[in-house]
């Protein structure tokens, strides 16, 4: 065994006897021989302690918009550690770049959203979510206005509340969520959902009227918000039909619950749009985003809040208990200034939208629109997922769900690309900056991991 062998055996050996991984099965992990260490990154690119060379195909956790490797987002963290390393943003106190990012995050934001709360994840934004929604209906007078309605399959962060809100049933059981105050109504997951012969138009009107449906039967005097992401990432990239979202937004105004727009995967031009409320005409009254904002080089979020609660937080209110050590933290705001002047000064919103968003969702459709193993491809932008089933014609899913998809996934990993899989979906978001020709090798190595899938079930 050479050094270098034994050094990455030491690191897979420490990581399995001390470090206990998000969202993994520690026994399997043992059993595998520990993890992918992954030591460097450049562009699309990735290293591992191997010297295996992966296609990031997933930009990190959806995060990564810039690429990995930026040298300027690296001076920026060292500037401001060199000035000022950190302060805390409680008791009316405020750093230039925490101040700097808030009005930044506001002229980028829809209408109307002028204010930021910072957090440091997705999670703690949808948390503060919660926490400043209750709080808004207290002050308003209005204190049975406490119920949150979100949606199967979405995906809001594993906090307690942010899990609560979330549709996801394995993380529910484990935790017996979610907590009281938080509800559920259908996706706008056709492949799943829509009925024989139903049109998009007709399944869109269904969908959303799931909502007005609880709202009435639950009393719209207790509805405090609707949550939802744009499009929903971790639940498999559900894209709605067309009409969904204008009749969402007028379902919440007609029965004044307030609309949040979870922004936490679609923001920061991952749909060709800063976010995907712009892409579907949306204004929201609060909205959580967080992972492209520093594109992972620094833990931040944000809570984007609009003109009606905060006007009612500063006129009506009182102390808010709530907030973070890390909150603004100077150094992950001067971190998320520079990725936003990257994306700016590169025009990677546009280039998504223009250039190579449609390229990719061509080439997405070359590949796999007809392959026997396929049942749905979708997507927009630089967001995708392959639906596999097991039968195409009849739309129907494999018996045990995620078990097909980490099947795939594996061989993805093994063709030296990182794909996920949402139960047997595999999904792709990789970093705006991907090339064309990095496109045509992604698209490569996935179709040799779906084809080794199918040939592991004996599908042609």
């Amino acid at each position: 065994m050479t050094t270098q062998d034994q050094a990455d055996a030491d690191w897979r050996a420490l990581d399995t006897r001390h470090h206990l991984h998000p969202f993994t099965d520690y026994r399997a992990l043992a059993e595998e021989g520990g993890s992918r260490i992954i030591t460097r990154g450049e562009g699309v690119w990735l290293w591992d302690a191997d010297g295996n060379r992966i296609l990031d195909g997933m930009s990190g956790l959806w995060n990564v918009n810039v690429g990995h490797g930026r040298q300027e987002l690296a001076d920026a963290a060292y500037r401001q550690m060199r000035e000022l390393a950190y302060y805390n943003t409680f008791f009316k106190t405020a750093t230039p770049p925490a101040i700097a990012l808030a009005a930044k995050l506001s002229a980028l934001a829809p209408d109307g959203l002028r204010h930021a709360f910072f957090a440091n994840s997705g999670s703690e934004a949808n948390d503060t979510m919660v926490r400043l929604v209750r709080h808004f209906w207290n002050l308003e007078g209005r204190p049975r206005k406490k119920t949150i309605i979100s949606r199967l399959y979405g995906y809001h962060g594993s906090t307690m509340a942010a899990a609560s809100l979330s549709g996801m049933g394995p993380m529910h059981r484990q935790a017996d969520l979610p907590l009281p105050g938080i509800v559920h109504i259908m996706p706008p997951y056709s492949f799943d959902y829509a009925r024989g012969g139903e049109s998009p138009e007709a399944f869109a009107a269904r969908a959303a009227a799931a909502l007005e449906e609880r709202i009435l039967e639950l009393g719209a005097d207790s509805i405090a918000a609707f949550v939802a992401e744009p499009i929903q990432g971790a639940g498999g990239v559900i894209i709605p039909p067309e009409g969904y979202w204008s009749e969402i937004q007028r379902i919440c105004a007609k029965h004044d619950v307030l609309l949040v727009v979870d922004e936490v995967i679609c923001g920061f031009g991952r749909t060709g749009h800063w976010f995907g409320s712009d892409l579907y005409g949306l204004k929201p009254d609060l909205m959580p985003l967080a992972k492209g904002v520093t594109s992972g080089y620094q833990p931040l979020a944000a809570l984007m809040i609009g003109d009606r609660v905060a006007e009612t937080l500063i006129d009506k209110g009182e102390e808010f208990f709530h907030g973070f050590t890390y909150s603004g933290h100077p150094v992950a705001a001067a971190v998320a200034l520079a990725n936003i002047e990257v994306i700016e000064r590169e025009g990677l919103v546009a280039r998504v939208a223009d250039d190579i968003g449609p390229y990719f969702q061509t080439r997405l459709r070359e590949t796999f629109a007809d392959h026997s193993l396929v049942g749905e491809v979708r997507g927009v932008g630089l967001i995708a997922a392959i639906e596999l089933v097991e039968d195409k014609a009849a739309r129907r899913h494999f018996p045990k769900p995620g078990e097909v998809g980490t099947r795939c996934r594996d061989h993805s990993f093994r063709q030296g690309l990182v794909m996920r899989a949402v139960r047997d979906a595999m999904v792709l978001a990789p970093p705006l900056v991907i090339t064309k020709d990095e496109v045509d090798t992604l698209m490569d190595r996935a179709r040799q991991a779906v084809d080794a899938t199918a040939r592991d079930l004996g599908v042609n």
